[in-house]
């Protein structure tokens, strides 16, 4: 049983501190999913499953896809909470791929949502040590006793980190170092970022990327609008992203703000449908689910290049090869992820020595890649982007009546993503 990705939509992506900081990733997640209903023209009690992806959890709510559900959909219908780092999203949606085929599903609204305006400040061991002895205390003197023997250092909030809880490094200094690696250059890096911007804008103007997005009403008194992502820049520049310093490598880097994607809040959602479901409700789906794939490597080596071992997985199972693939959506986590990615794609040596295959990948032409842009100018919420990179495939593959696209993700943890999606 085939599964068709029927519609899709998102909120606004927004920078960290920014326009939606006030919400959180139960409340965007909620916004996306009433608009996914409402342009689909769908009744609530139709969904049979929910799920959704999130990576920073709230600890009040443990299920976030649970109390999404519950503000939207009727109570009786289940809901889950997955966690794949940057590619959540692509893993809610496997899943309801999964649930789809199966048949133990017909209907599964799927996503995720990230507030990183919201993240929780964790506390010292010592100190976490000492709320819970004196949370369990049974008398004044007792709560007293367990904060004994604590210094002022013991009471700083710790501060987030997007690193590697095995390596230590983070997302940025692995991107550094694939960029020196594999010889990336700077030049190429802010080409990459200001392609990104330019199409995006793109995008924008004619209205192709904006016709994804619903507003957002902030709260309390819902009279102010946040109807655009606020991350694409019109007046960058080649000269500007030079301009811009190192992050991770202050003397002899390449990886800047400028050809980074920046910390995002948002939520977003797709439709999925099974074959009756589609029949019974006289739907045209955007496109359909051919085949998907994950990887996963050593978190020390190149920790984001993920996709291209996801990649030729995917189009393996898909009975495709690179060269039918008509667009394709990658997740621009770094311009030096994404061409670090795309050169081992294109290696023979790459193929012969990873893939145990005796020629390269290849990949589309790169004016089929991330016609609209990515994440470098969109934004990355974590927790949405993969829903985001479906709907943006999908809308386009049917504008463009494409047979078949493509879509990667790199994930933490040295993990990879790809979907074939079809038409037809």
């Amino acid at each position: 049983m085939r599964t068709a990705v029927v519609a899709g939509c998102r909120t606004p992506f927004t920078r960290a501190g920014t326009t939606l900081r006030t919400l959180s990733a139960i409340e965007l997640g909620r916004v996306a999913v009433r608009e996914l209903l409402a342009r689909a023209d769908l009744a609530p009690e139709d969904v049979d499953e929910l799920v959704f992806g999130t990576v920073v959890h709230d600890p009040r709510a443990p299920n976030m896809a649970r109390e999404v559900g519950l503000s939207v959909l009727p109570a009786t219908v289940p809901a889950s909470t997955v966690s794949r780092a940057c590619a959540s999203a692509n893993q809610a949606i496997a899943d309801g791929n999964d649930l789809i085929h199966r048949g133990y599903a017909h209907i599964v609204v799927a996503g995720g949502a990230e507030s990183l305006s919201r993240i929780p400040i964790t506390v010292s061991e010592r100190l976490g040590e000492s709320l819970a002895q004196a949370s369990r205390a049974k008398s004044v003197g007792g709560r007293v006793k367990a904060f004994r023997g604590l210094g002022p250092r013991d009471l700083l909030p710790q501060a987030p980190q997007i690193a590697e809880y095995s390596t230590g490094e983070t997302m940025g200094e692995a991107a550094e170092r694939m960029a020196k690696e594999n010889g990336i250059l700077r030049e190429e890096q802010d080409a990459w970022a200001l392609r990104s911007h330019q199409r995006a804008l793109a995008g924008i103007r004619d209205g192709r990327l904006s016709a994804e997005v619903t507003p957002v009403y902030r709260p309390p008194e819902f009279q102010e609008v946040v109807d655009r992502d606020n991350g694409v820049r019109e007046d960058t520049s080649m000269e500007a992203l030079t301009k811009l310093p190192p992050v991770f490598d202050r003397k002899r880097g390449s990886v800047t703000a400028g050809n980074a994607s920046p910390l995002t809040d948002g939520g977003a959602a797709v439709l999925l449908m099974s074959e009756e479901a589609v029949r019974a409700h006289g739907v045209e789906p955007l496109a359909w689910i051919r085949s998907y794939a994950f990887s996963a490597l050593d978190p020390g080596d190149q920790l984001l290049q993920g996709p291209a071992y996801a990649a030729p997985k995917a189009l393996e199972r898909a009975g495709v090869a690179m060269s039918e693939v008509g667009l394709m959506e990658m997740h621009e986590a770094f311009a030096a992820q994404v061409l670090s990615n795309l050169q081992a794609l294109d290696s023979r040596e790459f193929a012969r020595s990873e893939l145990d295959r005796d020629e390269a990948v290849g990949h589309p032409d790169p004016e089929r890649i991330n016609v609209m842009g990515g994440s470098i100018a969109i934004g990355h919420p974590f927790g949405a982007t993969g829903a985001r990179l479906t709907t943006t495939l999908a809308r386009e593959m049917q504008r463009r009546d494409v047979e078949l696209g493509l879509l990667t993700v790199c994930a933490a943890g040295g993990m990879g993503f790809a979907m074939v999606l079809e038409r037809g």
